[in-house]
This record gives C-alpha cells, sequence and structure tokens, in this order.
C-alpha cells in the first residue's frame, strides 16, 4: 500500500498523521473497488504554496463508471471509517460532491465524476485554477491522466474586467444597497442581512480583487472565493472590514450596510483610476443620500 504524507515538511501533528492514515484507508477501498478508476489529491494537500495545515480538508476526485451510487447514498465511506456526517453538495463548475465527516472531525470532499465528465472538468477556468497550484494522481487504473492534458501552466495572462463589466458590478451594488435598505426599514432583518453580508459582500469581493491587481499588477494573486483575503487584500480594507459585517438587530444591520457602502466607494473609485474607468459618482450619491434618508429612524 501506498503511504502519503499529507504535510510538506516540519513536524507532522497527530491530527495531520490520522488524516494521513485516512487518506490511506481511502485508496485502498478504492483500489478494491472496480468500479473506481481513478482518485486524484487537489487543494491544499496537493500544493506547495499555502500548503497543508492541521485545519485543512482533504479533497479528492474519484472517477467512477456511474456516480449515482456514490451520490444517492453515503453508506459506502462506512467501508471506510466511522462517519459523523455526509450530505451531497455542488461544486466545482456545477458538479456534485459527496462531503464527509469522519470520526475524529476528518472532513473529506470528494468529487465524483465519469472519466469523461472529468476530461470536461479540467478544463474549465475553475478547476484550472486549483489543477495549476498542485495535484497528485493516487490511483490510475486506466491510465486516464495519461491521455489527458492536465492544465499544469503558469496562470494565464489576467484580463482585467472591461469598462462593462466594471461598471455593472458598481451599479448592482448600489442598486442592492438600496434594496437592503427598504428590506431593513420594512422589518425584514433576515432578508437584509443577508444583502448586506451576503450577495453585497460577494460583490465587494470582487471589487477587492479588481483593486488588488490595479494598484500592484496584474500578475498579483487574488486567490479565489476569498482565501487568503487577509494576505492579499489592502491594508485599509481588511482594517475595515470589521465594521461592514452585522449582528442581527436593526441598527446594527443599519450600521453594517453604511460602512460596506463607505468602503464599497473608495475601493470602487480607485479601482475606477486605476483602470481610467468612469465612476457613477451622482448614482452613488444619490442613493447614498436615500438610503441615509431612509434608515435615519432607525436607533
Amino acid at each position: 500500500m501506498r503511504l502519503f504524507a499529507l504535510l510538506a515538511g516540519g513536524t507532522v501533528s497527530q491530527s495531520s498523521a490520522q488524516d494521513a492514515q485516512l487518506l490511506n484507508r481511502f485508496v485502498a477501498w478504492a483500489e478494491d473497488k472496480p468500479d473506481v478508476r481513478a482518485a486524484l489529491l487537489i487543494g491544499s494537500r496537493a500544493r506547495a504554496d499555502h500548503p497543508a495545515d492541521p485545519w485543512s480538508d482533504i479533497d479528492l476526485v474519484l472517477t467512477v463508471r456511474d456516480v449515482q451510487p456514490y451520490l444517492n447514498n453515503g453508506d459506502w465511506l462506512e467501508e471506510i471509517a466511522p462517519v459523523w456526517t455526509t450530505h451531497v453538495e455542488s461544486t466545482l463548475a456545477g458538479v456534485l460532491e459527496r462531503r464527509v465527516l469522519f470520526e475524529g472531525g476528518h472532513d473529506f470532499d470528494v468529487v465524483l465524476v465519469t472519466d469523461t465528465q472529468l476530461s470536461r472538468l479540467i478544463q474549465t477556468a475553475e478547476v484550472v485554477d486549483i489543477i495549476r497550484r498542485g495535484i497528485r494522481v493516487l490511483i490510475d487504473k486506466d491510465r486516464l491522466m495519461s491521455r489527458i492534458t492536465l492544465p499544469l501552466r503558469p496562470r494565464t495572462t489576467y484580463m482585467p474586467p472591461t469598462q462593462a463589466e466594471f461598471l455593472n458590478v458598481v451599479n448592482d451594488f448600489w442598486f442592492h444597497a438600496a434594496w437592503t435598505a427598504k428590506k431593513l426599514r420594512r422589518g425584514e432583518l433576515w432578508a437584509a442581512i443577508t444583502s448586506c453580508d451576503g450577495y453585497m459582500k460577494r460583490l465587494l469581493l470582487k471589487m477587492m480583487e479588481w483593486h488588488a491587481r490595479a494598484v500592484s499588477s496584474h500578475s498579483y494573486d487574488t486567490w479565489f472565493s476569498g482565501r487568503f483575503v487577509e494576505e492579499w487584500g489592502d491594508s485599509r480594507a481588511l482594517a475595515e472590514l470589521g465594521d461592514a459585517f452585522a449582528h442581527y438587530n436593526a441598527p446594527d444591520i443599519k450600521r453594517a450596510l453604511l460602512a460596506s457602502m463607505d468602503l464599497f466607494r473608495w475601493l470602487a473609485t480607485e479601482t475606477a483610476v486605476q483602470f481610467t474607468y468612469p465612476y457613477p459618482s451622482e448614482g452613488d450619491s444619490e442613493v447614498t443620500r436615500w438610503v441615509q434618508e431612509l434608515l435615519e429612524p432607525i436607533r
């Protein structure tokens, strides 16, 4: 049986040693299953930049002949180790994965695909960015990986947003600032806070990414989905983020909404200057004034 060390260098913690043992059991199980044809290790366990730590999960891609038995029922995981909980959710490029928390708090994310799905999946932009950071072939019974061109090339040339893309994000943000204020004034706290701390924060993150690249360089690595934002984000923005998230009460949602608006504004205006794009200052001002007046009674 092949043995896998899951932390690069240094002292292997008890947790990581248990993770390695569990991965070996997973690989042994997969090798004995005729319908499991390949197993790939991706994510932090396979990369050198920001490698795994004791809190990292284990990300696997399993190529199987039929994904449905593995998605419809999670009992097969009990053949590997006792399971605390398991469920299915959408992941890379819309395919499904089975996530499992094994006994002891060891979590695996297992993407389940056929060989045809893998060939398509591995060329999508989202997956390319993950794979180029690291991938390890654990099992390949049919030499499938020898027939697939892996995107193990340097990052593709960064293309900044077009003016239309930039303005769409800016206008989307200000539209939802007004929409969130309406929900808050009506007393719909759930709708207001999920917009402020959910939808609007995704737009804010996009602007943080654009801003970081605009003021640094187009090759500046902003990772994906907010990963390691504490390292690549503008220090001023990071300092203000603490005020941009809300507690579940009307006055605090109001405070967080206004703080988010202030943060987004200077990020977007600085980004616009760097890209030499126009910024809709008048629309920003009108929405801000209207939101402040609408929410003034909330104290």
